[in-house]
């Protein structure tokens, strides 16, 4: 008598720390995601898997339960392949043991308004000029020099448009790389990118190195300044938009910046923007 009791407290116990340790799961999960249209999914998905679990667990409905078992094999097939990216990213994080980049607090990574203002500015004269270009904006994907081919040369330099037009002028060694930006600074120049194999017929160097950054890490933007014909391009999550004017620009990459979850004002940090 006294077995089956412990062994009972033992099975309540278990369980109870089962659904404490999924339920603190879920809520970091939800915390790391500023998306809303992700973190929807994300919620229909969960509560497909848990209405599953309750079903198995304490409901004799084995018919019921089999029709929740694969529509949640179907949601995670689709998802997988919405997420490809993010879900690439994560394994790499897990195989290089950088785990705390999952955890970290990104509203250190937020470009602020005076940053899109640079940015575009540079962008819009290096394309009225047709100086090829591009610039690599690190929204929190906490990019490192062992995901470049080549990290280029490290600056950790103020970002201006002075700079930026320096960097890609034509008679500069660093003019064919890319530029990255985090944190508001211009970490490093004459980075070069992997390549995509999407386009490879349609797209330049330039282009198919911005689609190759941004299929690997969905939290980073390319622009793109086209060098022979100056078109302004912006790449994202795998996908070109082209073209674009100057103002599109800069609404999407003040789009992009007010999606980053962020605990600080956009005006505790202003960069140099004198042109």
């Amino acid at each position: 008598m006294f077995d089956v009791i412990w062994q009972q407290h033992n099975d309540l116990l278990l369980f109870l720390l089962d659904l404490l340790f999924a339920s603190l799961f879920v809520v970091l999960l939800l915390g790391r995601i500023g998306e809303s249209r992700t973190l929807w999914l994300l919620r229909g998905y969960l509560f497909l898997v848990s209405l599953a679990w309750l079903i198995q667990r304490f409901v004799p409905l084995p018919l019921t339960s089999k029709l929740l078992d694969a529509l949640v094999l179907a949601c995670s097939l689709a998802l997988a392949i919405l997420w490809q990216g993010e879900l690439r990213r994560l394994m790499e994080l897990l195989g290089t043991g950088r785990l705390g980049v999952l955890w970290a607090d990104r509203s250190r990574d937020q470009l602020v308004s005076g940053s899109v203002h640079v940015i575009t500015e540079a962008a819009g004269r290096l394309s009225q000029s047709r100086r090829g270009a591009l610039v690599v904006l690190d929204l929190g994907s906490d990019l490192r020099p062992e995901d470049f081919l080549n990290p280029g040369i490290p600056l950790d330099a103020k970002l201006s448009v002075d700079l930026l037009l320096n960097l890609f002028a034509a008679d500069t060694p660093l003019h064919d790389g890319a530029v990255l930006v985090q944190k508001n600074r211009i970490i490093a120049a004459g980075v070069i990118l992997p390549l995509s194999r999407q386009g490879i017929h349609r797209y330049g160097t330039r282009h198919l190195a911005a689609l190759g950054l941004t299929e690997r890490h969905g939290r980073c933007l390319c622009v793109v300044v086209s060098e022979e014909t100056g078109t302004l391009s912006l790449a994202r999550l795998g996908r070109l938009e082209r073209p674009i004017t100057s103002s599109r620009l800069q609404d999407l990459l003040s789009e992009a910046v007010a999606s980053v979850p962020t605990g600080r004002s956009v005006a505790q940090d202003t960069p140099d923007n004198r042109g």
